[in-house]
């Protein structure tokens, strides 16, 4: 029986494994293991934060992708897991040489998540949500994952949900050179879009500020643009108006996964009808929850729990 949700994302989600302490990955003497992706990472905060939500992706037939699927869907996640008996799950490493400085790995080449395709798209369950949420990444795993995304945004547009769309680029994929085409396409069949100061200007050129990148964006279509900056907060030219959010003030732990709870907190706000103000501000404060433990998705919010920052006594009785 196929679920209806109010949000629908799809891409690739790999097994993790990561050292448990700061230095060469060389010298580890054990890995931790665990699971990310950049759509998984939004569909389980928008869970988190009340909405309901749908993730689509390939793994292979093995024990990493029986861990993908057992930790997504234990999340509440709807999960569309296609198991792929000819293709591996894909995996990454992160090696925290410092404290402050941490690199990641991908083994994702040929991986069952790039073999995505547009014959594996939900039709039905795309036509009945309220948004789709794409990112960049998608695209960049092969022809057939971008030609999937595609179709899934024209089954989208073609019912009237509203697309988002959040650039991620990632250098370990594509060149800047082959990004900016395939983002530009993307951005022009978009609703919403989301971007870092330097993946807009991979779509759109250099600006002399955020605001100018975030202009430039809603040139092209969108209705609502939003420029992520991490600490200093965000911008967005949002049906015509400009605005300006900033951040949270926190002790960061682990930035990963930050930007896709950004993108969580402002969506779920949006399809529960909240002001522009209110939706940026949800959106600054989930992302700053995301670093606040080790993880990917591991730190992402509940709704009740957002409030937390505010707090002025550390222990809550």
């Amino acid at each position: 029986m196929t679920t209806y949700t109010d949000v629908v994302t799809m891409g690739e989600t790999m097994a993790l494994m990561k050292a448990e302490t700061p230095g060469p990955l060389a010298h580890a003497g054990s890995l931790g293991l665990g699971m990310g992706g950049a759509e998984t990472n939004v569909a389980i905060a928008l869970k988190r934060l009340g909405t309901s939500v749908t993730w689509l992706g390939r793994v292979g037939q093995d024990s990493l992708g029986d861990l993908v699927l057992r930790e997504v869907s234990a999340e509440g996640v709807a999960t569309m897991g296609i198991r792929d008996p000819g293709a591996p799950t894909g995996l990454m490493i992160k090696e925290r040489r410092t404290l402050e400085h941490l690199k990641v790995w991908y083994y994702r080449s040929g991986s069952a998540g790039s073999r995505l395709a547009p014959e594996d798209i939900p039709t039905d369950t795309i036509r009945n949500a309220k948004l789709l949420h794409l990112t960049g990444i998608t695209p960049a795993l092969s022809k057939s994952a971008c030609e999937a995304a595609l179709y899934a945004v024209s089954v989208a547009r073609e019912a009237g949900v509203t697309v988002s769309f959040d650039l991620n680029y990632r250098a370990a994929l594509w060149t800047e050179g082959q990004a900016g085409p395939v983002f530009r396409t993307f951005i022009e069949l978009a609703d919403l879009v989301f971007a870092g100061d330097d993946e807009a200007a991979i779509a759109v050129g250099r600006g002399p500020d955020s605001l100018e990148l975030a202009r430039k964006i809603a040139a092209m279509g969108p209705q609502q643009v939003v420029i992520k900056n991490g600490p200093l907060g965000c911008v967005g030219v949002i049906d015509g108006a400009e605005y300006r959010q900033d951040a949270v003030r926190i002790n960061a732990v682990d930035t990963v996964g930050a930007g896709d709870a950004f993108v969580a907190g402002y969506i779920s706000d949006l399809l529960a009808g909240a002001s522009v103000e209110d939706r940026l501000r949800t959106a600054v404060r989930t992302g700053a929850f995301a670093c606040l433990v080790p993880g990917d998705w591991e730190g992402m919010p509940r709704r009740h729990e957002l409030g937390l920052l505010d707090a002025s006594e550390p222990v809550t009785r």
